[in-house]
């Protein structure tokens, strides 16, 4: 598993080698960072609750709900991607990471 902490090294290094590793941007990592934390935790409560859980409605009934972490899950998901349209970070033109290479 990929941590957070490998992940804003990364981007920040993608930065760099685009010089453009200025306070704006910079801040753009940290926001990723924190949507990636929230993601995996959505991620881990849906692997624990389910899609949906049971619970009891306020007359005290039974009833499935659906896991909001879901909904959250794919939140954060779409401001990550966001976050990367705005620092120009693509596939097309990532620059590997000296530790990746044999």
């Amino acid at each position: 598993m990929t941590s957070a902490k490998k992940i804003k090294e990364s981007l920040i290094k993608q930065l760099e080698n685009k010089g453009a590793d200025v306070d704006h941007f910079l801040s753009l990592v940290d926001d990723y960072v924190w949507y990636f934390q929230q993601e995996k935790a959505m991620q881990e409560d849906i692997k624990i609750r389910g899609h949906s859980y049971k619970t009891k409605s306020a007359s005290g009934y039974p009833i499935n709900k659906e896991n909001p972490s879901v909904k959250n899950a794919i939140m954060y998901n779409k401001q990550k991607l966001a976050i990367l349209k705005e620092l120009g970070l693509t596939t097309e033109n990532v620059i590997s990471d000296d530790d990746d290479e044999l």
